[in-house]
């Protein structure tokens, strides 16, 4: 199942921006605690939602979701 495993920057990227899991969950129409299970690796987002989260964070898809591990970033 690991291979199906989807890793994402969602939680970093509400950070640098100061968005809360309810105030990102408000702007995609989704449920607040679908914020965390996506950043927790918990739930993979539809290719819809994945679009979505990318284009409110204004960065490619790429960006936000990865089948491999996002190198640290520092």
């Amino acid at each position: 199942m690991s291979e199906d495993l989807v890793h994402n920057r969602i939680a970093v990227l509400r950070a640098d921006r100061k968005v809360s899991r309810r105030q990102l969950a408000d702007a995609l129409g989704v449920h607040y605690q679908t914020v965390g299970y996506l950043e927790r690796g918990e739930y993979s987002p539809s290719l819809v939602l994945a679009l979505r989260i990318a284009r409110f964070f204004d960065v490619p898809v790429e960006s936000v979701f990865s089948l491999e591990d996002f190198p640290p970033l520092s």
